[in-house]
């Protein structure tokens, strides 16, 4: 492990960030967080390696002509990963990776003699596990308190890393963002003619419209989405249900869709396409996993109704009930009767529909990019 320590004549300040596999959202953080490092003489070195065969068929990967690529191998059918740093890690003062049980380079970093400071990025545990107390995610605790710094997705993020141990004066909290500027811009450059015209196209009457936008997949929930929205229509007759988006369950939505002509399924759109059609809904129904998805709500001006169903990934600390989106408990009719009230509040809508504005200012790629960089002087600085 001597080629992953520093020279100690080595002066310049450098954050080296290892990334398994580098997708197309991340590329504008990326972009943006090498600028305010360099505006606070910082170097920022960006290793990326490959995904797994299922994530290269996404066909997600991003690019950047400035990123080093790293040799990747995957092993035991692809439940390990190694990625060869040999070379680029001489320079750095500090290290940042993903936790992710599956990297074997973390491990060798953790335990091995090393002159840079090393960070987490990450979650705090997988929120999606179905033992979060089995050896998986109890490993994974292990790990949270051998690390130096911690770059937490969210607050939530930063309490489960705190409740393992770590310091919360060694935390950064980056608020985890996409680059939603285009999509703020194509959602304002959609006309009131345009959206009637898709309504129509849609077969669309006058009454409100539920989008769902996300994966079509187990996490989502589909069949509680179906059967809310059918509760919901029996009480608001005029009442249709919008789904974007693809996914392994779409065979289910097709063949639901068949059977209720209120409801329609248009795939996934993107873009300015995707504005368009959010420009059709009242609210954004979403009784499963939410993340990121949440930046759609608020930038489209579209609140998000959930439930407390135990799976969300950290983004859902974004969501404020009653202030710029709605979570109910965990029941059926509870989801129902949330929906079918905000229907028939315009008020109540209305207000939530400006806290979906002020948070889409707050939550942005830029904001991200600022914490991170802060997070990263703080890091060197300890």
């Amino acid at each position: 492990m001597h080629g992953l320590t520093k020279s100690s004549s080595q002066t310049a300040r450098t954050v080296c960030i290892i990334q398994r596999r580098l997708t197309h959202y991340r590329v504008p953080l990326f972009e943006a967080l090498r600028e305010k490092l360099a505006d606070r003489n910082i170097r920022l070195d960006l290793l990326v390696g490959k995904g797994t065969t299922a994530e290269e068929e996404k066909n997600d990967a991003g690019e950047l002509p400035w990123a080093k690529p790293i040799p990747t191998h995957y092993l035991a059918g692809e439940r390990l990963c190694w990625q060869s740093v040999q070379g680029h890690l001489g320079a750095a003062d500090l290290v940042i990776v993903t936790q992710e049980n599956k990297l074997i380079l973390n491990h060798l970093l953790m335990l091995a003699p090393r002159r840079f400071k090393l960070a987490f990025w990450g979650h705090g545990a997988n929120l999606q596990s179905g033992n979060p107390r089995g050896l998986k995610e109890r490993f994974k605790r292990w790990t949270t308190n051998r690390v130096d710094w911690w770059f937490a997705y969210t607050q939530m993020s930063a309490d489960l890393v705190m409740a393992a141990g770590f310091p919360g004066d060694h935390i950064t909290v980056l608020n985890n963002a996409v680059d939603t500027f285009e999509l703020r811009q194509q959602r304002q450059s959609v006309t009131i003619e345009e959206t009637r015209a898709l309504r129509e196209s849609l077969g669309f009457g006058s009454g409100p419209v539920g989008v769902f936008v996300g994966s079509l997949y187990t996490d989502k929930r589909l069949d509680f989405l179906f059967a809310a929205a059918e509760a919901i229509r029996g009480e608001v007759p005029e009442f249709h249900l919008l789904i974007v988006g693809e996914g392994p369950e779409r065979d289910k939505v097709q063949a639901w869709c068949a059977m209720h002509p209120w409801a329609r399924w248009v795939g996934a759109r993107f873009g300015r396409e995707k504005a368009a059609y959010l420009s059709v809904a009242q609210v954004m129904l979403n009784p499963g996993l939410v993340g990121l998805g949440i930046l759609d709500a608020f930038v489209s001006g579209v609140p998000m109704l959930t439930t407390d169903c135990g799976i969300h990934s950290p983004e859902i600390v974004y969501l404020e009930n009653g202030v710029n989106g709605v979570m109910t408990a965990d029941d059926l009719d509870a989801y129902v009767q949330a929906t079918v009230h905000l229907l028939s509040d315009m008020q109540a809508l209305d207000a939530l529909r400006t806290g979906c504005r002020d948070s889409a200012k707050e939550f942005t790629v830029e904001n991200m990019a600022r914490r991170f960089a802060d997070g990263v002087v703080r890091a060197v600085a300890a």
